[in-house]
């Protein structure tokens, strides 16, 4: 493998670094229990799984690993959710979790601004709460 290859590995597990920081960041903030070093690592993991199934493995099925990723996170993100008598917390985390494994995903194969988009579409998604408790309000008066 050349060094143009090896730097080009480099910057998409960056990216993933970056990108799932900004979610991890978003999630740390409001101070739940998957926060930014969780997201960092499901972003960089999966990028680098997503690297290696495409260039370590020749003649193989590079789908096979995203579809293992892909569970391999939802087990992981299960654990994020409680159930109580009134409600189940944690069920966006779980989501903003599943989301930073396939933004890394995307950043491994190269797809850099579908990365960056998913991004900021679910930061902005991340965001909505306030407006959650508009509409909740709203509906009480009404």
């Amino acid at each position: 493998m050349d060094a143009f290859s090896q730097l080009d590995f480099l910057l998409r597990i960056i990216l993933a670094f970056a990108l799932s920081g900004i979610i991890g960041f978003e999630r740390e903030r409001v101070d739940k229990p998957a926060g930014l070093r969780t997201h960092i690592l499901v972003g960089v993991g999966s990028c680098l799984f997503t690297i290696l199934s495409f260039t370590a493995f020749p003649g193989s099925d590079p789908a096979r690993v995203a579809s293992y990723v892909v569970a391999g996170i939802g087990f992981i993100g299960a654990g994020t959710i409680l159930q109580t008598r009134e409600r189940v917390l944690g069920i966006t985390t779980a989501a903003s979790l599943w989301v930073a494994a396939a933004i890394g995903m995307a950043a491994g194969v190269g797809y850099y601004v579908l990365a960056v988009i998913v991004t900021a579409l679910s930061y902005l998604t991340l965001r909505l709460r306030p407006l959650e408790e508009r509409i909740r309000v709203s509906e009480r008066i009404s």
